[in-house]
């Protein structure tokens, strides 16, 4: 059995925040119940137990929202004395958060760096360019707020990255947002596209990434990089390190490139459990902690779909030089397709057109990898 990987919404959808491309407030809205509760100690318990109960090799938790500081570093404290109570000899246990920054000060910092949590900050580059979409309850900005926190992470001497989405604005301003990035002594990003609304059509959003906008942000971050590289300095950017990966031989660490949906277990405030946090939906629960068991979710008719409906491959993808590292991407960015099944990517031609385009730079990339040139 691989190693576990558990995300775990203590906060459920509350956040402290307002930014207008929240993907989870938009998933929480289209369930009976968007807000599931803060995570109670008991079902804390429950989960850890259930975890461990089926963990072998490897368990990760990831603490996601929402917001996940919201729960209380009393929650964290009760989390990892569950963690030690149920600990089994072969198991090793890592912990990492996603936070907005917001609620963080030395105690939260000096915490996560005493019990090693990764941590990925929220940040989408300068302050003209976060403060667009990144707004507290007031309408006000949060970039200072996440700055300090970036402070306080460095000043601990906790291990964290930068997360930032790319909106259709974002992608317009990539090259400011990545020397700003560079600038600040952030080295380890991920840039993520936003995500159109549930049962939207797209380009409705404002906060929208078209398939042109998206193909000239994968240009140009990619030359970017690829200039620093040539220099001797390593970014590690998480979708163009899949991609190297992939084309040196091994798998890509990123489940949206692996070509087919697994099952994530994505756990509520309230204990329920779901295969994929794009996919936190009432249709898609597959059981509640403390009353079902891991193994039985996996294998039950409901999480058996959900893998077989991202199975279905596009012809235009079985005819693409390309389809064996893009793989045709999330199954969330993929459009319907006539017959009612998960058909073609949406950003397809924006792939298909990078490796077009950066297919020998692609190739000198991993040559200066090879040759060990740069330095992290």
């Amino acid at each position: 059995m691989p190693p576990v990987n558990v995300l775990v919404k203590p906060a459920s959808s509350a956040c402290n925040m307002d930014c207008s491309y929240c993907f989870y407030r938009d998933v929480a809205a289209n369930r009976e119940r968007g807000f599931e509760g803060m995570m109670s100690a008991e079902t804390a318990e429950h989960l850890v137990a259930a975890t461990m109960e089926y963990a072998e090799g490897g368990c990760t938790f990831t603490f996601q929202g929402g917001e996940p500081t919201l729960a209380g570093l009393d929650f964290y404290h009760n989390f990892l004395r569950f963690e030690k109570k149920y600990a089994k000899p072969g198991v090793t246990i890592q912990n990492s958060i996603q936070t907005n920054g917001y609620l963080i000060n030395d105690e939260w910092a000096a915490f996560l760096r005493d019990n090693r949590f990764l941590t990925g900050l929220s940040l989408d580059g300068p302050a003209d360019i976060h403060d667009f979409n990144r707004t507290d309850r007031m309408g006000k900005g949060t970039f200072n707020r996440t700055m300090q926190a970036a402070r306080l992470l460095e000043k601990h001497g906790v291990p964290y990255n930068i997360l930032c989405v790319i909106t259709g604005r974002n992608a317009r301003s990539i090259e400011k947002i990545y020397r700003f990035f560079v600038r600040q002594g952030f080295r380890y990003l991920q840039l993520i596209p936003c995500l159109d609304p549930l049962g939207e059509e797209r380009g409705q959003a404002g906060y929208h990434l078209s398939c042109k906008e998206y193909e000239a942000f994968l240009l140009r971050i990619f030359d970017l990089w690829l200039s620093d590289l040539r220099a001797g300095r390593y970014i590690s950017i998480r979708h163009i390190d899949n991609w190297l990966s992939v084309l040196m031989g091994r798998p890509p660490e990123s489940c949206n490139m692996n070509g087919y949906c697994s099952i994530q277990f994505v756990v509520e405030g309230d204990g329920g459990v779901y295969p994929c946090d794009f996919y936190v939906l009432d249709e898609w629960r597959l059981g509640t902690v403390g009353e079902d068991r891991f193994a039985g979710m996996l294998n039950s008719t409901k999480a058996q779909e959900f893998i077989r409906a991202s199975l279905s491959v596009p012809q235009e993808c079985k005819v693409c030089p390309y389809h064996f590292i893009c793989r045709n991407g999330c199954r969330r960015d993929r459009t319907d397709a006539p017959d009612g099944t998960i058909g073609l990517n949406y950003y397809c031609e924006a792939y298909k057109n990078f490796f077009d385009k950066r297919a020998r730079q692609l190739n000198e990339a991993i040559l200066l990898l090879r040759r060990g040139r740069p330095h992290r």
